[in-house]
C-alpha cells in the first residue's frame, strides 16, 4: 500500500478544501467577515439607539400629559396655582425700615489683610 506523490496531496476532507479556498481568496477569509461584522454592528447599534429614543419620547409624552392635566385643573380651581402677592416698593421700604434702625449702630473695625496676618504671627 504505497501512496504515490499525487495521492498524498489530494485529501477529500472538507476542512482542507476550505483552507485552500481561503488561501486562494483572502477576501473571503478576512474581508467578508470584517465587512459583515461592521454592517451587522451598525444595524444593531441603530436598533438599540432607536429603542432608547422611543423610551425617551414616551417619557416626554407622559410628562407633557401630566403638565397639561395640572394646567386644566388649575383653570377650574382645585389645584392651588401660584398666586403672587401684590407688593409695592413703598410697603417693602417701610417693612425694612422697621427691621433696621439706621440711626443706632455699633462701629466695628474690620482688620486689614496686613493687620490680620501680623496679628496671627
Amino acid at each position: 500500500m504505497s501512496l504515490g506523490v499525487g495521492e498524498a496531496r489530494t485529501s477529500n476532507s472538507p476542512s482542507s478544501s476550505f483552507k485552500r479556498w481561503g488561501r486562494r481568496h483572502p477576501f473571503v477569509r478576512y474581508g467578508l467577515p470584517m465587512i459583515s461584522l461592521t454592517v451587522l454592528g451598525s444595524v444593531g447599534l441603530a436598533h438599540l439607539l432607536q429603542g432608547s429614543k422611543d423610551i425617551a419620547k414616551v417619557k416626554d409624552d407622559q410628562e407633557w400629559e401630566i403638565i397639561e392635566e395640572r394646567k386644566a385643573l388649575s383653570r377650574t380651581g382645585p389645584v392651588d396655582a401660584y398666586k403672587p402677592k401684590k407688593i409695592s416698593l413703598e410697603e417693602e421700604l417701610k417693612a425694612l425700615q422697621q427691621k433696621v434702625d439706621i440711626n443706632n449702630y455699633e462701629y466695628k473695625k474690620i482688620p486689614r489683610p496686613t493687620e490680620a496676618t501680623s496679628a496671627e504671627h
